[in-house]
């Protein structure tokens, strides 16, 4: 289910500005000379036009136009900092939806190997999103076995794939976001709880191995009879 809100603090949200700012500043060597830039624009005009017209009232316009171009450069530089250090790590992709706003229903390395490569399912408006970070050999193989059991419980719901990655015919991370924004809303929010509860239930049950059990795994005959009380 979709993450309520919490309620964060002024202290607390200036706190998290400083850190993005912090971070950003080291990933990207082009922050800080773009927000002196949008500081330095914003002030130079509005100092020009309060000589020209006399009119104070231009300042505080001013302090609010330099306000939000270092936001929006804050913004934009730090996506993209943020895409970069992303690019290749393990669990990006799971991470990336998880923050996305929206009614995404996610669950991390649904399938995954002992080689790092995993299969995350998410559920939302479009339908079942499978999103494969790996080898991508392994995750073909694993996409395919998700697809199978996951094909048991969706019924006409939408099935997207894609394999994560920067070769061709992959999705890169930082494309992730808005490849998602632009899939169509097939499902209603009443179809996505359906969906999430089946999915929930599927995922519960353990998976156990095909073929005969063999003799010394299974249980006695007396394992599941009732003690009668004495």
């Amino acid at each position: 289910m979709a993450k309520p809100q919490e309620k964060v603090s002024f202290r607390e949200r200036l706190k998290q500005i400083g850190q993005v700012f912090s971070f950003t500043a080291k990933q990207d060597k082009w922050f800080v000379p773009l927000v002196i830039a949008a500081v330095a624009i914003p002030v130079a005009v509005t100092v020009l036009v309060v000589l020209l017209t006399g009119g104070w009232v231009w300042i505080p316009v001013g302090i609010l136009f330099t306000m939000l171009a270092v936001l929006i450069v804050l913004n934009l530089r730090s996506n993209t900092a943020m895409m970069n250090v992303a690019e290749g790590q393990p669990g990006a992709a799971a991470s990336l939806m998880e923050n996305m706003r929206g009614d995404w229903r996610v669950r991390p390395a649904a399938s995954s190997t002992t080689q790092f490569d995993m299969v995350h399912v998410v559920i939302g408006r479009p339908g079942v999103i499978l999103l494969a970070e790996g080898d991508p050999q392994r995750v073909r193989g694993l996409l395919g076995q998700e697809k199978k059991r996951l094909s048991k419980v969706i019924g006409n719901a939408p099935l997207y794939d894609y394999v994560i990655g920067t070769e061709e015919g992959q999705l890169p991370v930082r494309k992730l976001r808005s490849t998602m924004l632009r899939l169509p809303r097939n499902l209603t929010g009443k179809d996505v709880n359906a969906l999430d509860k089946r999915l929930g239930a599927l995922m519960s049950r353990p998976q156990m191995p095909k073929g005969a059990i063999p003799k010394n795994m299974r249980p006695s005959k007396g394992a599941f009879r009732q003690q009668r009380p004495r």
